[in-house]
Order: structure tokens, then sequence, then C-alpha cells
């Protein structure tokens, strides 16, 4: 069984609701103290055998796979999850901003918000991903209005023209 496949057989796992909380929270905290170890040092690029960085970021294996699945899409290079065993290389080159946008979409406001942050991308750029984010989530309607001005050019409105017979 892949690694990948323990994890999500891990997550899978019916527990009794206070068991359950506790299972991620204390899962939640771990990744919290992982992204706040990268953000310290944004220019190191940690690499090395999956098990040595599961035990650098005090994780076991399978734990370290999940969070790597979860930070996998911010990385400059994604990773094979499927592949992924013990012995498997593992870098973590990250694309902070993409990170950073990954959070806002994960709504993992106790990431997004790690203080840490402030040493990676200035307050403002911040600002502006979350306003690409916002931007990304509104509706955009191509339905033309009957008092649109008509899309063929003409410079009537859309109901005095093409429009009329509908």
């Amino acid at each position: 069984m892949s690694l990948l496949s323990e994890w999500n057989q891990a997550c899978e796992t019916e527990r009794e609701e206070k068991e359950h909380k506790q299972y991620w929270n204390t899962y939640f905290e771990a990744e919290k103290q992982n992204y706040k170890k990268i953000l310290a040092d944004p220019t190191r690029v940690f690499e090395g055998k999956l098990s040595q960085l599961a035990e650098e970021f005090e994780m076991n294996p399978v734990v370290f796979t999940g969070f790597l699945d979860g930070i996998n899409t911010s990385l400059k290079s994604e990773i094979n999850m499927e592949r992924l065993k013990e012995t498997s290389p593992v870098k973590l080159d990250i694309d902070f901003e993409k990170l950073y946008y990954n959070m806002l979409e994960a709504k993992a406001t106790w990431l997004s918000g790690l203080s840490e942050w402030d040493g990676v991308l200035s307050e403002e750029r911040r600002k502006e991903i979350a306003a690409e984010w916002r931007a990304s989530k509104q509706a955009v309607s191509s339905k033309v209005g009957r008092n649109d001005p008509c899309p063929c050019g003409s410079g009537k409105k859309y109901k005095k023209c093409c429009g009329i017979e509908k």
C-alpha cells in the first residue's frame, strides 16, 4: 500500500466525534508548525528522502505524506504522490505566492494569517493575492442585457437591434 493510500485510509477511519476532532486538531497544529518553519527561512529549499524530511518536521512518514499532498500544488515542481515511498527524494521548492493563494482557497485562515508571512510576502502583495482570489470566486455573466449596447457593434441598444426578435 502506498504512503498516500495509508494517509487517505487514516483520514477516512471511523472515529468517535471527540477522537475525530482530536486527530484533526493534532494534525492542523503540526501542519501549522511546519509552515512556520518553512516561512521562517523562505530561501531554504527543503530536500532529502521523505523519511528524513518527515523526521525533520517531526511527523511520521504517512502523516508527512498528507502534508505533502496539501502543499503539492504550491510547489514549483509537483511530486507524484502515488509513487512516494519513504526512500523517495523530495524537494520542497515552494512558490510562495501560489501557496498563499492556495491557503486562501482552502480557507485555512490559521495558515494564511501566520505572522511569519511578513518576512515572505509584503502585506500589500498578500492583499493583492487575496483580491485576485476573491475575484476568481465572483460569478461573471456573459449575458447581454436588453439595454446594453448591441455586441454586433451597431451602436444601438441590444433590444432595438439583434435582440428585437427575442
